[in-house]
């Protein structure tokens, strides 16, 4: 439970956060998750959203360490998810996971213990 106060990878840990915060990022990466790698093009051709929208949500899932950018034939460029991006981002959940189970086991314990009384 120590990485729940831990603040050294607190920056990395909010721009994955706030990255995965937007439903657009989101189906981006599930395109990512599904088909291993995308392009602009692609991407536009399945979203409603602009080009150049496209390119700023690719940006900030780039500086939040989600994906990487690969480049491919000519000037196209592909984006690929990073590997272990999401290990810290998935250790914190974890942790305040257990750390809330232990605090409700402590309040059932109190409860019912209070029950016999």
């Amino acid at each position: 439970m120590s990485s729940l106060l831990d603040n050294t990878n607190s920056d990395q840990l909010d721009a994955v956060f706030a990255a995965l915060a937007d439903p657009t990022r989101r189906l981006m990466l599930g395109a990512l998750l599904r088909d291993g790698r995308t392009s602009v093009p692609t991407l536009t051709a399945e979203l409603p959203i602009t080009r150049q929208a496209i390119a700023k949500h690719l940006s900030v899932l780039g500086a939040a360490g989600l994906i990487e950018r690969r480049p491919g034939a000519g000037r196209e460029v592909h984006y690929e998810l990073a590997p272990a991006a999401l290990e810290s981002a998935a250790a914190w959940v974890q942790d305040a996971d257990a750390a809330w189970r232990h605090r409700l086991s402590r309040l059932k314990t109190a409860v019912e213990g209070g029950r016999d009384r």
